[in-house]
């Protein structure tokens, strides 16, 4: 294979793995307005619908540990397509389910299927940076980002009008469509020596830091993602359309940040961009968690997102570079701290703010995502030199 077409191989799997990330953060983003729903719906409490978050995040962090000892074995394409086939399906089982019980069921199958497909996609744009001796981190989280905007944005509305089981079954046909396009142009991952393929825990401490690091910058995410939407239609006042839009201009701010934010990263360096992000990040929660009012919270969060946008792809690619790690372990082991922020946490902030209400949470927030600006030295890996590496492989 010559030079070019690789590179041309190369190019067509940066926008497949891209159009993965859209489909993640599409299902994802569609998730949020169906919370106000799932708890009317069966009739349960916020902090029940924590514990139900508990069960996605059980789910997904089981899975994304899973996905971490299957990707060295097999490659991150072939884990990507075998779970991003699936995460289709995620929204529509919970949709479906009748009562508690099934629902926490429908939620850890949902949460594994996020979670897997999550570790091997930036697990396969790790191996896109290396192939193309550029970052993409930043504007592959940009797609995600760019889905949940769509997702969250039109997802209210098609409630409102449609039902919530409609919208369930408008945004699976959606995602499987974009999946079964995208899946046939992933790259293939160059083959490891035999005995790197057994998956094992990196020895680094600096990995383990950055992973508690995400989930701190995460535990911000998560917390707009789930309870955005119940903290402005319960303590703000607005309808379930406009609650909608508290993830939706969140997730959209954060589009447009990553999509920039792969220039802006290789102009200022990983270190400044994070702390720079962390500070903006930080601004923007505290004015959601003291706004009197929707809309003044909706475009806080917007603010927020435009920080936070940056600050996970930078320590992941920090995570998938680091010295005597391989792509896999790294962004697995950090993967999985991280999202327990997005995806665990939540189930304790609804237990909490069932109790004081979700103002103070969102301060607290803010106060955290500034004690990452304190640590912004530890990402300096995300910095990385091209890799030379063999051939793309056919696919």
């Amino acid at each position: 294979m010559d030079a070019s077409t690789a590179a041309a191989i190369a190019v067509r799997g940066r926008w497949a793995v891209a159009a993965i990330f859209f489909m993640n953060g599409f299902v994802m983003g569609s998730w949020a307005p169906q919370i106000p729903v799932l708890l009317t719906r069966l009739g349960i409490t916020e902090f029940t619908v924590g514990l139900l978050l508990l069960m996605f995040g059980a789910g997904a962090v089981s899975a994304m540990v899973g996905a971490g000892h299957l990707i060295p074995k097999y490659g991150s394409r072939i884990v990507t397509i075998s779970f991003a086939i699936s995460c289709c399906f995620g929204l529509l089982l919970v949709a479906l389910a009748p009562g508690v019980a099934t629902a926490a069921v429908a939620m850890c199958v949902f949460g594994g299927t996020f979670g897997a497909t999550d570790v091997s996609m930036n697990a396969n744009a790790v191996t896109v940076e290396q192939k193309l001796g550029r970052p993409i981190m930043s504007s592959s989280h940009g797609f995600w980002s760019l889905g949940g905007f769509v997702g969250g944005s039109t997802g209210g509305l098609m409630i409102l009008y449609w039902g919530h089981l409609w919208h369930a079954v408008i945004v699976t046909v959606i995602a499987g469509a974009i999946t079964a396009v995208a899946i046939r142009h992933l790259v293939a991952d160059v083959p490891l020596p035999q005995e790197h393929r057994k998956f094992s825990l990196p020895r680094r401490p600096a990995v383990y830091i950055i992973g508690f690091m995400a989930l701190l910058c995460m535990n911000s995410e998560g917390a707009v993602l789930d309870w955005g939407a119940l903290y402005l239609q319960q303590e703000l006042g607005s309808d379930i359309a406009t609650a909608g839009l508290a993830f939706g201009v969140f997730a959209g701010t954060m589009a447009v940040m990553r999509f920039l934010g792969d220039g802006v990263r290789s102009r200022l360096g990983a270190v400044t961009t994070f702390r720079i992000s962390c500070l903006v990040a930080a601004a923007g929660i505290l004015v959601a968690g003291i706004s009197p009012w929707p809309w003044l919270a909706i475009a806080a969060f917007g603010v927020a997102g435009l920080g936070i946008a940056n600050t996970v792809p930078i320590l992941f690619s920090s995570a998938g570079n680091q010295p005597g790690t391989t792509p896999g372990a790294g962004v697995s082991v950090v993967t999985t701290m991280g999202y327990s922020g997005i995806l665990v946490a939540p189930s304790l902030i609804g237990f909490i703010g069932e109790r004081t209400g979700f103002s103070p949470i969102f301060i607290a927030i803010a106060l955290l995502l500034f004690a990452m600006f304190l640590a912004a030295n530890m990402t300096r890996n995300a910095d990385f030199s091209p890799v030379k590496s063999d051939p793309v492989l056919p696919i």
